[in-house]
């Protein structure tokens, strides 16, 4: 199928708006663009073609962690997306070493290891995004012409010169910046995974934080760095206690930054979407709506001033972080394009909002939701809904439709279901449990979405799984009620609940919703409707036999789109990485990878050849994913 010349100039237009200055061929942010889009204006890889793409060079960066070495640290998962500037392909590994590489070979350049130390808890395990790239306007061409920022696992903010991999001279101490100077910091709970972004010369940082531990979890603030120098410039926190709560009823952390930042570098905003206030399932020390946990906020890069703020969950109590990076496009709403800011978050559901102000572009209703009964618990009366565009995922699973296949499995699903106190969206968790549908995967994960420009869309990656939630109460915690026996389940420390919680599957292993378990979709937002959808990936290789019965795998790494026409996109729990027609959501390609690519992919060109690049190593908390390094590149012969 050949691309139109039509749609070519419709994404090179919108290209234009969204990406400024950024090159053709290069990838110069986690989404391409400091706006996130994850659009590539490349078009020498089509639908007409893509089925010649072949492995063009392979790289390994030697660093896996099994989690079961003593003293070296959790298993390691690998999830950078590389950058591509000047020529040269930069990456991070589970370790926190950055390393360049010739983009046409894969050969390596330079590596700089900022000795992370690996022996913590990390709750997230061992992995790291990738880096942010700031270019000194000051420095000519001397060193740190071109710098290279990454967050480490351990809290610090390190510079590198691109070109030679060495510290940059003058930034903090030796080239970092300590990022543990936050209120009740704890080592491995406190951590960084995502890149941090620089706008207008600040450097940019947030913090990924553990779920559940305890109620005063460390502090969730975004701070911003003088790029040059690494001194602080601004500290921003999401949570503040409400004027009529006392002291001693106030006790929370986190609503912390732990995904991926965007920005709108006209309007010196960044774009920040934060997580659940501490614990998650239990709230009743953090009384009201907890702004600005589970929202986009945009600060003013230069100051940290909150310019505006729009939650997606108010007093969330079900972990549904907003943990896409916010994405800011021109949409054609009504025949005009209009400047937006496209967010979601694990409920699924897709909320559009003006740039410069924060309010809804597409209409959201606060609607009615059922209200908590355990003890000491104010759960909100409202939750914000959108009502242009459809929910992505379901988000309610009642005993009569359940699936499963065999009469045993669909009765044991329905049992379970009918001693819910809830099966649907915002259903209060509770001591007889309930169904958190979508589950804490979501709904919307990091994979986040990307937009064709081409054709005006919406491209998201979503996961089905709803979960059981089952509050337990301290003292029946503490006598042997420890949850059910696949079930996660932790304390949290200084309330009256301990939380338990694992995915509603039958006795088979299958789980009780109908397939797919995750999906690619299409969005149109000004027609409000879903274009096409389409299965994504599969189950077989962690459940052997599962596979051809039911469709889709969780996703955890992201879509890109080129103007070429395509979508590629790995992320699923096989061994996979695939490409879509973006205007039908037809499989086009598909290749084996060395292991599961929980990495959102990036594409470039170098030499005239265009280059398709995904890390490919597994998941740091899928033990029975197969482990990898390997640094995959495919391009046409």
């Amino acid at each position: 199928m050949q691309v139109s010349m039509r749609a070519m100039m419709c994404a090179a237009a919108a290209t234009a708006l969204v990406a400024g200055a950024a090159r053709a061929d290069e990838w110069g942010a986690y989404g391409r663009d400091l706006q996130g889009t994850r659009f590539s204006p490349l078009t020498q890889v089509t639908p007409a073609n893509v089925a010649s793409l072949k492995p063009a060079w392979t790289f390994h960066t030697g660093d896996i962690s099994t989690g079961k070495v003593k003293g070296g640290g959790p298993r390691s998962g690998f999830e950078t997306t590389p950058l591509m500037l000047d020529g040269r392909l930069y990456l991070t590994t589970p370790f926190n070493r950055m390393i360049a590489l010739d983009p046409a070979t894969g050969k390596e350049l330079w590596a700089y290891d900022p000795k992370l130390d690996r022996a913590q808890p990390y709750g997230d395990g061992l992995i790291n995004r990738g880096l942010a790239a700031w270019r000194d306007p000051k420095a000519g061409k001397g060193p740190c012409a071109l710098r290279l920022y990454e967050a480490t696992l351990d809290a610090r903010l390190v510079s590198v010169d691109a070109a030679s991999g060495q510290p940059c001279a003058g930034f903090g101490e030796g080239g970092e910046v300590s990022l543990r100077d936050v209120a009740r910091y704890t080592p491995g709970q406190y951590h960084m995974t995502s890149p941090p972004i620089v706008v207008d010369g600040v450097v940019v940082v947030g913090s990924a934080i553990d779920d559940n531990a305890r109620a005063d979890m460390p502090d969730g603030s975004v701070r911003g760095f003088d790029a040059r120098s690494g001194k602080l410039i601004w500290s921003w926190a999401p949570l503040s206690k409400p004027k009529d709560v006392a002291d001693k009823a106030w006790n929370t952390g986190a609503g912390n930054a732990w995904s991926v930042l965007s920005a709108d570098p006209k309007r010196h905003l960044v774009y920040v979407p934060t997580g659940s206030a501490s614990p998650d399932y239990w709230g009743g020390l953090r009384p009201g709506d907890n702004r600005w946990a589970n929202s986009v906020v945009a600060l003013d890069a230069r100051t940290g001033r909150l310019s505006w703020g729009f939650q997606l969950v108010h007093h969330d109590l079900w972990d549904y972080d907003t943990a896409a990076a916010p994405l800011a496009t021109n949409v054609k709403l009504k025949g005009k394009m209009t400047p937006a800011v496209i967010a979601g978050n694990k409920t699924g559901m897709i909320f559009v909002l003006d740039p410069a102000t924060g309010k809804p572009v597409l209409p959201v209703e606060e609607r009615p939701v059922p209200q908590s009964t355990l003890y000491g618990e104010k759960s909100s009366p409202t939750q914000p809904i959108p009502t242009a565009t459809p929910p992505l995922v379901p988000q309610s699973l009642s005993a009569a439709d359940v699936w499963a296949i065999t009469d045993a499995d669909r009765k044991w699903c329905a049992d379970q279901i009918n001693g819910f106190s809830g099966a649907a969206m915002f259903s209060p968790p509770s001591e007889a449990g309930i169904l958190a549908i979508p589950g804490n995967v979501g709904g919307i994960n990091w994979s986040g979405f990307a937009w064709d420009a081409g054709h005006g869309r919406l491209i998201v990656s979503v996961s089905n799984l709803p979960a059981k939630v089952r509050m337990i109460p301290a003292i029946k915690f503490v006598k042997g009620d420890k949850g059910d026996l696949r079930a996660e389940t932790t304390m949290q420390m200084g309330t009256p609940y301990a939380m338990s919680r694992e995915f509603l599957r039958a006795p088979s292993g299958l789980p009780c919703i109908k397939p797919p378990f995750g999906e690619l979709v299409a969005v149109d937002l000004d027609a409000g409707k879903v274009v096409w959808r389409t299965p994504l990936g599969s189950l077989e290789e962690l459940a052997p036999g599962v596979g051809h019965i039911a469709k889709g795998s969780i996703v955890l790494g992201g879509p890109i789109v080129t103007a070429g026409g395509l979508i590629f996109q790995g992320g699923t729990m096989d061994r996979t990485l695939r490409a879509f027609s973006a205007e039908t959501g037809k499989e086009l390609w598909s290749a084996e990878l060395p292991a599961s690519a929980h990495a959102t992919p990036m594409t470039y060109e170098v030499g005239g050849k265009q280059y398709v690049v995904i890390a490919a190593g597994g998941s740091a908390k899928v033990d029975e994913e197969r482990q990898g390094d390997a640094v995959v590149a495919y391009a046409l012969p």
